[in-house]
């Protein structure tokens, strides 16, 4: 897949998945908010939408071609375990990043593996796949940012997700803001700070 490693100062490792249209250049700037100091993998996805890359293929606005996203879950989650042996970073130290798209694939590998991460942080993230088994997340540490006025994705929806990452063991905390789907640096300031107490 096609990524960009930059090596950081601490042993802590940011894995970046961008939105609809994205690179694996665009997360780069947010990830050194969150922590400067951390290796940083931005991936791009590996689907293309009207030449736009996308993590997965969709049938419609909102609606996921599962089997594409079974697929590309499983092919994202293999790369990541393969580049923290190319780049000689600890799985148990990654943090998975993700933004709209980025972030439902994310929710997908998240359910579909058992403790696959011990921290993730989705911007605006959907219900990736409902029909799936229960898996094991306990010791899993997931932050939200979602907005009130998102009208892609509904506040209900962020709230059955977070119920779905809870009832598998998870620790959820979620922050709303007034905003839409846009990314603020509001949501930002408080993944950040999230972030920096999982450290603890």
């Amino acid at each position: 897949m096609k990524h960009i490693f930059e090596k950081g100062q601490n042993n802590q490792t940011l894995v970046l998945l961008h939105g609809t249209g994205g690179n694996e250049h665009d997360l780069l700037p947010l990830g050194k908010l969150i922590d400067p100091h951390a290796n940083l993998l931005g991936i791009r996805g590996n689907v293309l939408e009207y030449g736009m890359p996308r993590f997965f293929k969709r049938l419609a606005m909102g609606v996921f071609d599962i089997e594409s996203l079974k697929e590309e879950t499983e092919r994202l989650y293999d790369f990541i375990k393969s580049s923290s042996e190319t780049y000689h970073f600890d799985m148990k130290h990654v943090t998975v990043i993700g933004y709209s798209n980025g972030a439902n694939i994310l929710g997908s590998m998240l359910l579909h593996y058992n403790q696959a991460f011990h921290k993730a942080i989705l911007f605006h993230p959907m219900i990736p796949i409902k029909e799936i088994e229960m898996n094991n997340l306990k010791e899993v540490s997931i932050f939200i940012g979602a907005g009130k006025t998102d009208h892609m994705v509904l506040v209900d929806e962020t709230l059955a997700l977070k119920e779905m990452f809870e009832q598998r063991g998870a620790t959820v905390d979620l922050y709303l803001t007034e905003l839409g789907h846009q990314l603020s640096r509001d949501e930002i300031e408080h993944a950040k700070i999230w972030y920096e107490k999982s450290q603890r």
